[in-house]
């Protein structure tokens, strides 16, 4: 059967899957005894898109046991290789992201019908993406390539992208994000930090989950 979508399909089914909330947790998950438990801690509290990084050796399998959790959309971050795009498919991720954008990629994704968030940092690469099809996209490094005032900048000419920025975004300056008219959502590990992830503080999680659940509405 062929799974494989156009860039335009990739693109649209990525806005839905970023209008879904206005916090996506960005994962990096050591044990995968710690999966469900996450997991259901961040839906509970609000939070049913989940990014789980490829940073730790067990996160393919992460990603499988999350699969598991009612209501939650699980995604795969940190794609770098065609590898990493069909073993994460294999694991069941609904979505993957990736740091920044290469041909190899992006028509891994397209073939094995993976929606993705690509990362973009400049208005070029902006424009390379348009250019292909893709009209929502990850902006990241998001502090470091200029923050909110950058994606100001980036607006006036690509008033067509719409970004989820990531990358130094965190509880202070996620709200400041989310006013900006090109930005749908935006992704960070504040509520999930890896300290109560290792003291399996799930009741803390989840309450944290909750306030960043409310971010960006009105």
């Amino acid at each position: 059967m062929n799974k494989s979508i156009s860039a335009s399909v990739s693109s649209e089914r990525i806005q839905q899957i970023c209008c879904l909330t206005k916090v996506i947790p960005v994962l990096a998950v050591e044990h995968i005894e710690d999966s469900i438990p996450l997991g259901q801690a961040l839906v509970d509290g609000g939070l049913k898109v989940l990014e789980v990084t490829l940073r730790t050796k067990n996160a393919l399998s992460v990603i499988c046991e999350m699969s598991k959790i009612d209501g939650a959309f699980v995604g795969v971050g940190t794609l770098l290789s065609e590898k990493d795009v069909q073993e994460a498919v294999e694991a069941g991720a609904q979505f993957g992201v990736s740091p920044g954008i290469t041909s190899s990629i992006i028509s891994a994704c397209e073939k094995e019908g993976l929606p993705l968030l690509a990362g973009v940092s400049t208005i070029s690469e902006g424009m390379q993406m348009l250019e292909r099809g893709y009209k929502t996209l990850k902006f990241f490094p998001a502090e470091v390539s200029g923050g909110v005032n950058a994606l100001k900048a980036i607006e006036g000419p690509l008033p067509e992208i719409r970004f989820c920025p990531t990358g130094g975004v965190n509880h202070n300056n996620a709200g400041k994000y989310l006013l900006q008219k090109n930005v749908v959502c935006v992704g960070g590990s504040w509520m999930a930090p890896k300290e109560l992830i290792e003291k399996k503080e799930w009741a803390i999680i989840q309450s944290m989950a909750e306030t960043a659940s409310q971010m960006g509405y009105k």
